[in-house]
């Protein structure tokens, strides 16, 4: 590969850019969460008793979406960021760091490792794992996902089951925001979703893609079938 190498003012031009088109394209979204749920003091760790089903969902809404919006915005950025590198046939160091993160070795491959996928799917794979935001892991852990630790010297909390004898761990998490972010990262490296990625480049329809995500569960196409019907039903389209 031959690249042009783009000095760190032209860079950060670029950056700067890349933020600013990305935060402009959400603004509206991020407005209505807001509106929607001024006055409601949500928390976390607090699921309160009684919740009707409208109440689960709103709850749920007001305590991910913005976090949501905020991880898509920022990806979204990068995203133009190499797309931009990789019509200019340039690179720097902050690509390379990319690219390690995301275990690729080309800018081509980075752009569908690091292209975050429509939030549609994210918020109904949130909705399907957190038991709209009411399980322990979510709670007790911030774990939106049900993403696994890759080693034991992660933060972590055990499973309420076990598998035989031994005991399941998942990832515990600092923030919401946090657990957004790892999960667009694993989808991003794990080579499980090869096929997603590879789909993310052709098309944006989320009832398309979520068939790359049969792995994500043991359940496989019976996961896939809910994504899109979870995602039909609440119309969660609006978001993308």
């Amino acid at each position: 590969m031959h690249f042009t190498i783009i000095g760190k003012r032209a860079f950060k031009a670029l950056v700067v850019t890349a933020v600013i088109i990305s935060v402009q394209f959400s603004a509206d979204v991020y407005a209505s969460v807001a509106d929607d749920c001024q006055g409601k003091n949500y928390q976390p760790n607090i699921v309160p008793e009684r919740m009707g089903v409208r109440e689960k969902k709103h709850r749920f809404r007001c305590l991910v979406e913005a976090d949501l919006d905020a991880v898509f915005s920022e990806l979204n950025a990068q995203y133009r960021i190499v797309l931009n590198a990789v019509k200019q046939n340039s690179d720097n160091e902050q690509l390379e760091r990319w690219r390690l993160k995301y275990g690729v070795e080309t800018n081509q491959q980075l752009l569908a490792a690091i292209k975050p996928h429509p939030r549609s799917i994210a918020i109904a794979q949130a909705a399907i794992e957190s038991a709209w935001g009411t399980s322990r892991l979510f709670t007790a852990a911030n774990n939106i996902f049900g993403i696994r630790p890759f080693s034991k010297d992660e933060p972590r909390i055990a499973a309420n089951k076990k598998r035989g004898d031994k005991t399941v761990w998942l990832r515990k998490y600092a923030s919401i925001r946090e657990s957004i972010f790892d999960y667009y990262l694993v989808l991003g490296r794990a080579s499980a979703y090869r096929e997603f990625r590879n789909l993310k480049m052709e098309t944006t329809d989320p009832h398309k893609l979520v068939t790359g995500l049969s792995g994500y569960s043991e359940r496989k196409a019976g996961y896939v079938r809910e994504l899109s019907s979870i995602i039909r039903y609440n119309n969660f389209h609006e978001l993308d």
